[in-house]
């Protein structure tokens, strides 16, 4: 194990851009939200910077794109709708999980420490993405960008997570491919270690300052 995990019992991870690329399905759902609602429709690659702050955001940014002014109310509401209603229809069809991550998850699991995913995701996707990979059992823990009155960059999930399984915060890790995975762990007490390969809205993730950046999760456990 890497030496960052010495004295380690709690690892949280982040699940959009960190275990999983999931870009290709939320693009598919925010590009038909928008043609529901009769707006011209994104990239991928525009999609790819958009991710990270949840889906209401996700949406938002694409009708300010779309429209080039913060979209009304309704028109946020029902493009929000739309886009549940399309991306959970088939939340993994195209979305992969990152090599190395299954592995690296089983062998903390194996090694005895205990996993969290806290993501900025619609509580209600994570299980059916978890269980499609394979790995929903290994985590002890699991947090939505809904299932709190907070989210990430906020502290609140991280230490949420830690207070129930009643591990100090010292004791825990934040992994994550952004700088509100950075933000809410340092603000949370947490060792923070970044991976470069995720959502970033396009800035490079050593801004954020983490205690870590490894290039591939398999470096936590080699």
């Amino acid at each position: 194990m890497h030496t960052i995990l010495q004295a380690k019992r709690l690892i949280a991870f982040d699940l959009d851009g960190t275990l999983i690329d999931s870009v290709p399905d939320l693009a598919v759902g925010v590009q038909r939200a928008l043609q529901e609602v009769g707006l011209a429709q994104p990239s991928e690659d525009q999609v790819r910077d958009w991710v990270g702050n949840g889906a209401q955001v996700l949406v938002e940014r694409a009708l300010s794109w779309a429209l080039n002014a913060a979209p009304e109310a309704a028109l946020q509401q029902n493009a929000y709708e739309a886009f549940m209603r399309h991306y959970g229809a088939a939340p993994n069809a195209l979305t992969k999980l990152y090599p190395d991550a299954s592995e690296a998850l089983h062998a903390l699991h194996e090694a005895g420490f205990v996993l969290a995913l806290i993501t900025n995701k619609p509580e209600r996707f994570i299980a059916p993405i978890l269980s499609h990979f394979g790995v929903l059992a290994l985590f002890t823990s699991t947090v939505g960008g809904d299932s709190l009155a907070e989210k990430k960059p906020s502290p609140l999930p991280l230490l949420h997570v830690a207070h129930t399984l009643d591990i100090a915060p010292s004791a825990s890790v934040m992994v994550g491919d952004s700088r509100h995975d950075i933000a809410a762990g340092k603000a949370a007490g947490f060792t923070t270690v970044a991976l470069p390969y995720g959502y970033n809205h396009g800035d490079p993730i050593e801004q954020s300052h983490p205690d870590l950046i490894v290039a591939s999760l398999r470096e936590l456990v080699s």
